[in-house]
């Protein structure tokens, strides 16, 4: 869980109601949602890269969004975006290449050849990993998702120099880290279950995640997730 004093010192939501920032005046901004596990991932790079300084995050309300984001800023109206450049790209696993590529600070893929596969194997199944995983929130995650969760255990047997997919931390971690704690978060809350009971790799990836400030400070709000998923998730039953 997020410190409540991470959670109180973010910058207040941008609603309808909310002026625009000064769009294309040089600044580079990220736009994201604080509930969003796709923005979520490229904030978290942002921070690993050291780029707090030279990226300023710019939190939409999703349920409120205001006019100006679609007119001005990113006509998809979706998050994340970045503005860069006089441009703004979205898509999360692309913006993840994007800060690796236009920006200072650690790479987030390594240069050996058999990680650089191997992560890009990881990264091609997330798509299918959380629509496995979320979809199983409408059912019983403890029987229709524990597949999924097998796989990263799995797959974190691949490399034994570090606790991380890749051994230290990569794209791979950020792409599947804020669908994770989601999913770990509402199953513990609902279903009374932990996800990382019996899976020994993937509890101590959590464990290792949990230390470093540059994922921390963008945890959800588990309040909000659970009120929100909820709603989503649980509304027929």
């Amino acid at each position: 869980m997020a410190a409540p004093n991470v959670l109180s010192a973010r910058p207040v939501e941008l609603d309808s109601t909310s002026q625009p920032p000064p769009v294309f005046d040089g600044t580079t901004r990220l736009y994201i949602s604080y509930i969003c596990p796709f923005a979520q991932r490229v904030w978290i790079a942002r921070n690993l890269k050291g780029l707090q300084d030279k990226i300023e995050v710019v939190p939409i309300n999703l349920q409120n969004r205001p006019t100006w984001y679609k007119e001005k800023v990113y006509p998809e109206n979706k998050v994340p975006s970045l503005e860069h450049d006089n441009k703004v790209t979205g898509e999360s696993l692309d913006l993840l290449n994007y800060l690796d590529n236009h920006f200072e600070g650690p790479a987030l893929l390594p240069e050996d050849p058999a990680k650089r596969e191997f992560a890009k194997e990881l990264i091609s199944y997330t798509d299918k990993w959380t629509s496995i995983v979320f979809g199983s929130l409408r059912g019983d995650p403890v029987k229709e998702a524990g597949g999924a969760f097998d796989y990263l255990e799995t797959a974190l047997h691949k490399f034994d120099d570090g606790p991380f997919f890749l051994g230290q931390i990569s794209q791979v971690d950020i792409a599947y880290a804020p669908h994770f704690e989601r999913a770990h978060l509402f199953i513990e809350d609902v279903w009374k279950h932990n996800i990382l009971s019996g899976r020994p790799k993937l509890t101590a990836w959590f464990e290792e995640l949990n230390k470093i400030d540059a994922y921390t400070q963008t945890k959800v709000d588990p309040q909000e997730l659970s009120t929100l998923y909820k709603k989503r998730f649980l509304a027929q039953k």
